[in-house]
């Protein structure tokens, strides 16, 4: 017998264009790379852009943003600005870490204007 296949979302189409920006303990010790974008792709008109240095950490890292606020802030800002070099109309990031991360990063370049979500929030149309 086949194995059963996921269900999908039934999903609104939009005009959308997203980066996605991968939590480093998903994409490195997870292998959990695909998955969030091919639930993406899913979405018709919706668009994905990869980024400049999509593996390298945005700062967050657990409490590293905490402990060594300086190099955080430095992560962030060169990931803020790859997502900016891209010209996305939002950034899509299942880890809350990460989110918070981009959005101050972003607000620093004086892009605090561009919406940082959750996957979820553009398979469900919000």
């Amino acid at each position: 017998m086949p194995a059963p296949r996921a269900a999908r979302p039934a999903v609104r189409p939009t005009s959308t264009t997203v980066v996605v920006q991968d939590a480093c303990h998903l994409r490195h010790a997870q292998g959990v790379r695909e998955q969030p974008r091919e639930l993406l792709r899913a979405v018709p008109g919706l668009e994905l852009v990869e980024i400049e240095g999509a593996d390298t950490c945005c700062g967050s890292a657990g409490i590293y943003n905490l402990t060594q606020p300086e190099a955080a802030c430095e992560l962030g800002r060169l990931k803020a600005q790859a997502i900016l070099d891209a010209q996305p109309d939002v950034v899509a990031t299942a880890n809350p870490g990460c989110a918070l991360q981009l959005a101050a990063a972003l607000r620093d370049l004086g892009r605090g204007d561009l919406p940082v979500v959750h996957p979820v929030e553009l398979l469900s149309g919000s």
